[in-house]
């Protein structure tokens, strides 16, 4: 359940050339240091729309939100994740919000347990391996 204290976040899973979209931020979260990007959702917002908005806002990246992969209570972080699927739209990614986003990158399929060494949640990873495989 979300509340005010501990609100949920859409991450926005992000493919688009054989490479998946990750960013490191510049306060890190726990042990986290590459993830997708990701934010708070905000009232009357929904996940889609919140993992479309942290793209455009932190990375000039603009978003089509396509399904919702999955959520979960992060192992790490303690709070509610969804994963959203989104095909990029329009402008390019780069750092729009340097206060906030301190690099980031796009990862071939074989090298995310490099910025990822924790492992993916598994409905994440089923998705790039049918994206990023086939």
């Amino acid at each position: 359940m979300t509340t005010e204290i501990n609100p949920a976040v859409a991450a926005a899973v992000v493919v688009q050339d054989g490479r998946v979209l990750l960013v490191r931020r510049r306060v890190s979260e726990g042990a986290l240091s590459w993830q997708f990007p990701a934010v708070k959702i905000e009232s009357g917002e929904t996940a889609g729309e919140a993992a479309a908005r942290e793209t455009r806002e932190e990375l000039g990246l603009l978003m089509t939100s396509q399904i919702v992969l999955g959520q979960r209570v992060h192992p790490m972080t303690g709070r509610e994740i969804h994963y959203i699927a989104c095909r990029p739209s329009g402008g390019g990614a780069g750092i729009a919000s340097a206060d906030e986003v301190a690099d980031l990158a796009w990862v071939a399929h074989g090298e995310i347990p490099h910025y990822v060494p924790y492992g993916l949640f598994e409905p994440v990873q089923d998705f790039f391996d049918a994206a990023l495989l086939s």
